[in-house]
């Protein structure tokens, strides 16, 4: 990955483990007709990717074109890549469909993680089996307004303080990236997130957060 890409990959709490595993970058493409998952069908369902505007080209399925902004098209698909991955190979059937802006829906994938024994959600996959998928969707990423999403961040984190979360902390500016708030020491983290106090902050403060920057503090 080049260093713009590995700012924004390092700033992603959600994927923070990741950084951990053994990234295998494997020659097999994800969506085979296999299902390692125990069977396709409405599982291996994912929305059409929305068209650059101008363009024309109709949504596969035959779907009429999206109006999504231009430059997402990219983006999008490559999350589509990485879902259909999670649901074949990573074995989350219902792993969420990504958002029209080609973000995840971390509030869907954080609910995943939470059951017992699928922490992995959050993760690539166990052993990290679609984090080639990841990596390439995160390089496809557009470039984001740092001081917005620092902005927005710096919101976030005070109204997680103000609903009770009061170790939560500010998110910095780092070499011109906004760099996320959260738990003081994420290695050994002192926030307990499955505890309803913290659910109910993250609730309360959900609308502070820009899209895309839900799974990063």
């Amino acid at each position: 990955m080049n260093p713009t890409t590995t700012s924004r990959a390092t700033a992603r709490l959600r994927l923070a483990a990741l950084a951990a595993l053994p990234v295998l970058f494997l020659p097999a493409a994800c969506g085979s007709g296999e299902d390692s998952a125990g069977g396709t069908g409405k599982s291996d369902e994912i929305a059409s990717a929305p068209e650059t505007a101008p363009a024309s080209r109709p949504a596969d399925g035959g779907g009429a074109p999206s109006t999504a902004p231009a430059g997402k098209s990219a983006f999008y698909d490559a999350q589509l890549t990485y879902v259909r991955c999670m649901r074949v190979k990573g074995g989350y059937k219902d792993y969420p469909d990504p958002k029209l802006s080609g973000h995840l829906d971390w509030t869907k994938i954080e609910e995943i993680s939470s059951r017992p024994g699928q922490n992995e959600a959050a993760k690539g996959g166990k052993n990290g089996v679609c984090a080639p998928e990841l990596m390439k969707a995160l390089q496809a990423e557009p470039e984001r307004d740092q001081q917005k999403d620092y902005e927005s961040m710096l919101a976030h984190a005070k109204c997680m303080r103000d609903n009770g979360v009061s170790r939560f902390t500010n998110p910095t500016m780092s070499g011109g990236n906004a760099q996320p708030g959260g738990d003081p020491d994420p290695a050994s983290p002192t926030i307990d997130m499955n505890s309803p106090a913290y659910k109910q902050a993250r609730e309360a403060c959900a609308t502070k957060l820009l899209d895309g920057l839900d799974g990063m503090q």
